[in-house]
């Protein structure tokens, strides 16, 4: 009797093991993953037939803190409208991590 509760726990540690290391320990868009530390800069859409840097721009956040909590919104709409973009020309995001304990991902925004 004891030997099937003993499985249950695990089981039951194992599921909840497996959703804490999944969520916000990884970014929607899949950036390069250091073990150790990231900090990586790439587009998440662009339209070429608008690609040009445009001087105006609008960043939108959200922070990560040790896989548990997740704070923020990132969404390409906060951040068009933090910087004031009506039309939105093309979209970079920044992903830093330092060893899962620390995660902040920015989108920004450039447009008119």
């Amino acid at each position: 009797m004891l030997t099937k509760k003993l499985r249950i726990v695990c089981a039951g540690a194992a599921v909840a093991g497996a959703s804490l290391l999944s969520g916000c320990l990884t970014a929607p868009f899949e950036p390069p993953m250091g073990m150790i530390f990231s900090d990586v800069k790439a587009p998440l859409m662009v339209d070429y037939d608008k690609a040009q840097v445009s001087p105006k721009s609008g960043k939108a956040e959200s922070i990560c803190i040790l896989g548990l909590v997740t704070t923020g919104d990132n969404s390409i709409q906060a951040a068009a409208a933090q910087g004031g973009i009506q039309t939105i020309e093309h979209v970079d995001y920044h992903y830093f991590n330092v060893i899962g304990v620390y995660q902040k991902t920015t989108v920004v925004v450039f447009g008119q």
